[in-house]
């Protein structure tokens, strides 16, 4: 898989791009600011990229901005937007350009790599990865009539961890229950969220972004 990085901090740039490079991915472009990143984008040429959030000039959206640039530019084209703080109101207009191909982390689960990593392949897949501290941060600013608050706290977890984009499996396997029991919470978050069949559009999807949006 061939990716690009935007990232200011030169250290960490250069350890991304080994970290990346060891575990088998192609970097074909690197930046140190999202407008250089930008101009050397080509649709075709690569197929995800890992971004900041905040880099030069003004160190505030940057990178943000640059990861909605290339999702306009080639829709859904995967984006892994780092951080070093909880700025969910990032999350929330990085999702709003649509579900598929979605991630935020905080900077520190780079030095997990076999998180990290697994994030970025879910993210190139086409999957929604958010950061806990993220979710749990845009949980506590829910009002009391948002349905979310109306989940019971087995399934509010389950739901957490969808949308950090786990499967039934891996699901079932990090709360120690069967997967007939992941589905069935699952499906009760579907009936509490308005979500039927006939929605368009995935389910676990939508539940994500319900769960996320802010």
């Amino acid at each position: 898989m061939r990716l690009l990085i935007a990232e200011d901090d030169a250290l960490l740039r250069a350890g991304l791009e080994l970290l990346l490079q060891g575990e088998g991915f192609e970097v074909v472009g690197s930046a140190n600011n999202a407008e250089d990143l930008l101009a050397a984008f080509e649709p075709g040429s690569a197929d995800g990229a890992v971004l900041d959030v905040r880099m030069p000039p003004s160190f505030t959206n940057e990178g943000l901005r640059a990861a909605l640039d290339l999702r306009a530019q080639v829709p859904d084209f995967p984006v892994l937007v780092l951080s070093s703080y909880v700025e969910d109101r990032y999350a929330s207009r990085l999702l709003a350009s649509g579900a598929q191909g979605v991630g935020y982390l905080l900077k520190e689960r780079v030095g997990k790599v076999g998180d990290f990593v697994d994030a970025l392949r879910r993210v190139l897949a086409g999957g929604t990865v958010m950061d806990p501290e993220v979710i749990a941060q845009l949980f506590s600013r829910r009002g009391t009539q948002d349905p979310v608050r109306s989940l019971t706290p087995r399934e509010f977890q389950v739901l957490g961890l969808v949308a950090e984009g786990l499967g039934n499996t891996a699901i079932a396997q990090a709360i120690s229950v069967s997967e007939t029991a992941v589905s069935k919470h699952i499906g009760n978050i579907f009936a509490k969220l308005g979500l039927s069949p006939s929605d368009s559009g995935h389910r676990r999807v939508l539940a994500a972004l319900a769960y996320l949006r802010s």
